[in-house]
């Protein structure tokens, strides 16, 4: 699987300076972190859920999340498994499909060994699974089935905790239940893909909901947690888990306080049209998220509209200036330091306090490829569309 890898081999040559490298569900932990992208939720309910993953694997898709918990009703649980392992027997005979990485989100520890056990063939297609509200106290008893389950069905299975209890918001708390998650994380590194933001949780301990022309960064109390969050646990000595922006709630028309966000520059008139429909379908406010994800130190996103995953694989393809930057900044010989002018002449860069990024930006280019220099999101997003 690639990014972009539904786009025709001579229109990611002219999109790309580097095109996005190709991966497994085999490849180094590493590499599937940072290439996640939009992970793409889907109630595990779907009649036709095996058929969902395959059209949106080929529509760009790489992860995706087949939920057995809050977007299923409680009494609908039973049915869920059982169509969960129907759909995979499926999946499992569709040679050649072009499939995402797939995850379950599980509601509670035992599921996590039963479901593996009744995928029996079928559990190679799985990549691991998403744990809810996840501290010390509730984290340990998932790790352990997880590894009990990889032990005994002898294949690699990652954890991807979700980040969303309250003890993690209310700030008398938030500390010792950060401290206690880094614990549990650390001491799984190794089955520890990412960490994800439940931010719909932290809205509703305090009644809250973002408008559509609102970014999780505009509720002050949604900030201050993504930060603290990133402070301990996205820190980038070597200590540090990648960590995904929150989900987008909206993918449809509405009544709107705020002028669009979405500046007419980067349009070429050509473009106009896919403007005018990103501005019609709250996109606008969706991209500007995901800038500020990126801005403080989240990678990927938590999706749960098709519409939303292009945006944001669009706006995590590497600028050809961020690439000549990290390129300029990492090379041998300037490992001792100092100071240089940027190659595009528009900014200083420092050698030892920006090598940081340099690294994370290079790993970005690995997956998501580097753009030609006169190419924007514009293009990336028009290109990527279904013709």
């Amino acid at each position: 699987m690639r990014h972009f890898g539904h786009v025709a081999p001579e229109e990611r040559q002219r999109l790309f300076h580097q095109e996005p490298s190709v991966f497994t569900a085999q490849s180094p932990a590493r590499v599937l972190a940072a290439a996640l992208g939009a992970t793409l939720y889907s109630p595990a309910t779907r009649p036709q859920l095996a058929d969902d993953i395959v059209k949106q694997g080929g529509r760009g898709v790489i992860s995706m999340v087949l939920c057995l918990e809050d977007s299923i009703d409680d009494a609908d649980v039973a049915d869920a498994e059982e169509n969960l392992v129907r759909q995979f027997t499926d999946l499992a005979g569709r040679p050649g499909a072009e499939l995402p990485l797939l995850f379950v989100r599980v509601r509670a520890p035992a599921q996590i060994p039963d479901l593996v056990e009744r995928l029996g063939p079928a559990a190679r297609l799985l990549s691991g699974f998403v744990l809810p509200k996840f501290t010390e106290e509730r984290g340990v008893p998932f790790m352990e089935a997880l590894t009990a389950a990889e032990a005994a069905s002898g294949r690699r299975l990652f954890a991807m905790p979700v980040l969303e209890s309250p003890g993690l918001l209310y700030l008398e708390s938030r500390r010792e239940t950060l401290e206690g998650i880094f614990r549990t994380v650390d001491k799984y590194r190794e089955r520890v893909l990412a960490l994800r933001l439940g931010v719909t949780d932290f809205c509703s301990a305090y009644g809250l909901r973002r408008a559509p022309d609102m970014t999780a960064y505009d509720v002050q109390i949604v900030a201050s947690v993504i930060a603290d969050v990133v402070n301990v646990l996205g820190r980038s000595d070597g200590t540090g888990f990648t960590v995904t922006g929150p989900v987008w709630e909206y993918f449809r028309v509405q009544e709107r306080m705020f002028k669009p966000q979405l500046r007419r520059s980067p349009f070429t008139p050509e473009a106009e049209d896919l403007r005018a429909a990103l501005i019609e379908h709250d996109m606008d406010g969706l991209l500007r998220e995901i800038a500020l994800d990126r801005a403080n130190g989240l990678l990927g996103k938590t999706c749960i509209h098709p519409s939303h995953v292009l945006p944001v694989h669009a706006l995590s393809v590497v600028s050809h200036e961020e690439f000549s930057d990290a390129q300029d900044i990492l090379r041998p010989e300037r490992c001792g330091g100092g100071v240089l002018r940027s190659a595009y002449t528009n900014k200083m860069n420092e050698v030892k306090p920006h090598r940081a990024w340099a690294e994370r930006t290079l790993q970005r280019a690995e997956v998501f490829g580097v753009a030609n220099e006169d190419i924007g999101f514009v293009e990336l997003l028009a290109a990527g569309l279904p013709a």
